[in-house]
C-alpha cells in the first residue's frame, strides 16, 4: 500500500500537434482543460485532462520546435514521455532518491507546470522509465 502522499499524478505524451492530439483523447472519452501552460524552461505547451480524482493525462507539445520534446520526438516519434508520481516533498524525495543510487537529471528541484516544484529520475538509474516527482506549490 502506498502512503497517502504519494500517487500517480499523471502520465505525459508527447505530441507534435497539440489541437489532433487533443481530439484522440476527446473522442476516447476524456475533457481537457482550455488552459494552456507554457513552460518556458522546458520550451513546452501542455494540455491537461483529468483520468480521476488524482490523476490527468499531459500533452506536451515543443515549443518553437526546440527543447527536450522536441529532441524526444525527433529520436523516438511521439509517445510516452514520462510517469509522474506527486510526493510531500520533492526535495527531500530527491536527497532520499540519490542516497538509495538513483541519478536525478536535475542538481536539485526545478519549477514546472501546475504551479509545481520536481524532479526526475534518470531512466539509466530506473530500467528506462523517466519518472518525474512533483510537489504541489503553495499559494
Amino acid at each position: 500500500m502506498l502512503p497517502d502522499n504519494l500517487y500517480l499524478d499523471h502520465i505525459a505524451i508527447a505530441v507534435s500537434d497539440l489541437d489532433s492530439r487533443i481530439k484522440v483523447y476527446e473522442d476516447l472519452g476524456f475533457r481537457f482543460s482550455e488552459e494552456r501552460e507554457v513552460v518556458e524552461s522546458q520550451k513546452v505547451v501542455t494540455a491537461f485532462a483529468h483520468v480521476d480524482t488524482n490523476a490527468h493525462l499531459e500533452l506536451l507539445m515543443p515549443l518553437n520546435n526546440e527543447g527536450p520534446i522536441q529532441k524526444f520526438i525527433e529520436k523516438n516519434g511521439e509517445g510516452i514521455h514520462h510517469l509522474c508520481f506527486s510526493v510531500e516533498n520533492v526535495e527531500q524525495k530527491s536527497a532520499e532518491l540519490i542516497s538509495k543510487g538513483y541519478r536525478l537529471i536535475y542538481d536539485s528541484p526545478q519549477p514546472g507546470a501546475n504551479n509545481c516544484l520536481v524532479n526526475f529520475l534518470h531512466p539509466k538509474s530506473t530500467g528506462g522509465v523517466l519518472i518525474e516527482i512533483s510537489q504541489k506549490m503553495k499559494g
